[in-house]
């Protein structure tokens, strides 16, 4: 059994509820997917990473799980899921399942339970304090706003949601909790799922003293030194792992909030103890601000290559990485790193698929992101269906922190709704993606941008990203070779090498939309090189164009 496939896969993240709907009610779901698995499937891609279908009131549209065992109605059934699983696996793909156990849903068997009283048997399965000087039990904030403490009155104690007030922690230090979740991942994996992406898993071990946190913004006090990377999160995942992981031949990848380096080795070890990999966010973060992300400023290039350059040579020899540009929780790759006007999106996509696809690492595909979908532009607050930007909006104008127009430009650029609009199928109504009225609106450029007229297109970003894809397959120095960076000061060019034994990779990427110096394609052992990929017919002497990516094996 070759337990390192994962290394040499491919993955594709799949929102069920934007993806394709069978049924007309305007949501996607576990049919609309399997419709189009041959599409997927001409793609390359070896693994469908799904987020959420479980049964969920959908406070955060799935990450809230009332039960970790049914589907989602709006989804379909569990007959339906089998389908899906089995044509799947038909098809030589491998099925990622989204494992949210940090929290569940408040409607949850165990959370009603566990509120009805102190001495309820389920009542330690989540995490609750009594109140401190008649208030919260710390200044802590939620992610999606307001305090991290809902005051429940039967019983006149507080519990803590790291995220919406529906979304209660779990108690990890609870051995019967770590029980009912390993038993209910045996459950899936006997099932015949091939991994799991677990979802903030970075934050099931909190600090026992609860401490108070520091104060941004005049709100709330900062809670994620004290819940990410948490005392005992190692022992968990190691026990997880024994209990769980170990039996059965899987693709784990954790979402590790606030992970550092030092955290990342021990999360992503090679012994295998823990998981295959971690995401890490530091990338996404590069243009933060005094709002936090709440912010339309453009990334600078050196900011954003340091990141990547320190987690691929730290990482090197003991532990994986996971390569992405965007997924659900972030904005449109090609509008927040490239350009997505008409007259460079697909180069700037194209390059950017460049980038990423040759570092080391398992690259991650968003829904759309191979056909170059853009962020929504929503003109109205009442478009958004988001509880962290609808949140965040009230929050920060309510307060006085950011105007309407401010706040309004900052969720054009980085609301999470920007990747959750329906995939663009085709030219007809909304896109191919419903018969329906759709639970959150298509984007307009539909008619230019679709699935359709990319496979109709030869020159496309699909067939683009079809090609890096099948690269990774025959060149084995885009799996194993050791990352070098190159050209580390310049300001408009994201440049490497990789080498394995006597072999070279040279990876160039101008992320400008001007023609830029650039005389590392000169050199007479780079000119007698095989030229595998790059998104432009022909190449100007000691220059890049604008958004040109090249690709040269040595």
């Amino acid at each position: 059994m070759n337990k390192t496939w994962w290394k040499n896969s491919v993955i594709y993240q799949i929102y069920p509820r934007s993806f394709a709907d069978s049924n007309g009610d305007g949501i996607g779901d576990l049919n609309g997917i399997t419709a189009h698995l041959d599409y997927l499937k001409e793609l390359g891609v070896d693994v469908i990473w799904l987020s959420p279908v479980y049964q969920s009131p959908n406070d955060d549209n799935g990450y809230d799980i009332s039960d970790y065992q049914a589907i989602m109605k709006e989804f379909g059934t569990m007959e339906d899921f089998d389908r899906m699983l089995s044509e799947m696996h038909k098809r030589g793909l491998k099925l990622v399942m989204d494992l949210v156990v940090n929290h569940t849903s408040d409607e949850h068997h165990w959370f009603m339970e566990s509120r009805k009283s102190k001495d309820n048997p389920y009542r330690d399965y989540y995490i609750w304090k009594d109140p401190k000087d008649g208030k919260e039990p710390n200044n802590w904030g939620a992610c999606f706003g307001g305090s991290a403490w809902e005051y429940d009155k039967e019983t006149d104690m507080y519990y803590l949601h790291c995220f919406s007030k529906k979304q209660p922690d779990l108690n990890w230090e609870n051995e019967t909790v770590r029980k009912e979740v390993f038993d209910m991942m045996t459950w899936w994996c006997e099932k015949g799922v091939d991994g799991f992406r677990m979802d903030v898993i970075s934050m099931i071990s909190k600090d026992p003293a609860y401490p108070d946190g520091v104060v941004h913004d005049n709100l709330y006090g900062d809670n994620s030194p004290y819940v990410c990377n948490g005392p005992r999160v190692h022992e968990y995942l190691q026990e997880m792992n024994q209990k769980v992981l170990s039996k059965f031949d899987l693709i784990t990848v954790g979402e590790a909030a606030g992970v550092t380096i030092e955290e990342a080795k021990k999360y992503a070890n090679l012994d295998g103890s823990e998981l295959n990999m971690v995401f890490q966010f530091e990338h996404m973060g590069v243009v933060e601000c005094e709002h936090g992300k709440w912010t339309d400023k453009r990334f600078e290039l050196k900011k954003l290559r340091a990141v990547l350059n320190k987690w691929q040579t730290e990482l090197e020899g003991k532990a994986w990485n996971s390569l992405y540009w965007d997924n659900h929780d972030q904005p449109r790759a090609v509008s927040r790193f490239g350009n997505d006007g008409p007259m460079y999106r697909e180069l700037s996509a194209k390059m950017l698929g460049t980038c990423l696809h040759m570092m080391k690492g398992t690259p991650y595909i968003y829904q759309g992101e191979e056909i170059g979908m853009t962020n929504a532009y929503f003109k109205n607050l009442e478009d958004y269906r988001d509880i962290e930007s609808i949140n965040a909006y009230k929050e920060y104008t309510e307060n006085n922190i950011m105007n309407p127009e401010e706040m309004m430009s900052a969720l054009k650029a980085v609301s999470r709704d920007n990747a959750r609009t329906p995939m663009q199928w085709n030219d007809s109504e909304n896109a191919g993606f419903t018969t329906g009225t759709p639970w959150i609106k298509v984007n307009p450029n539909y008619p230019m941008i679709n699935a359709k007229s990319a496979l109709e297109d030869k020159d496309s970003v699909f067939y683009y990203y079809q090609k890096l894809i099948k690269l990774r397959k025959e060149n084995e120095i885009i799996i194993d070779g050791v990352f070098k960076g190159l050209l580390e000061e310049d300001e408009n060019i994201y440049a490497y090498e990789r080498i394995l034994g006597d072999q070279k990779l040279l990876v160039a990427c101008n992320f400008s939309g001007n023609t830029v110096a650039c005389d590392l394609f000169e050199a007479e052992e780079v000119k007698k090189g095989q030229e595998l990929i790059s998104n432009y017919t022909y190449h100007d002497k000691g220059v890049l164009k604008p958004y040109e990516a090249r690709v040269v094996l040595i």
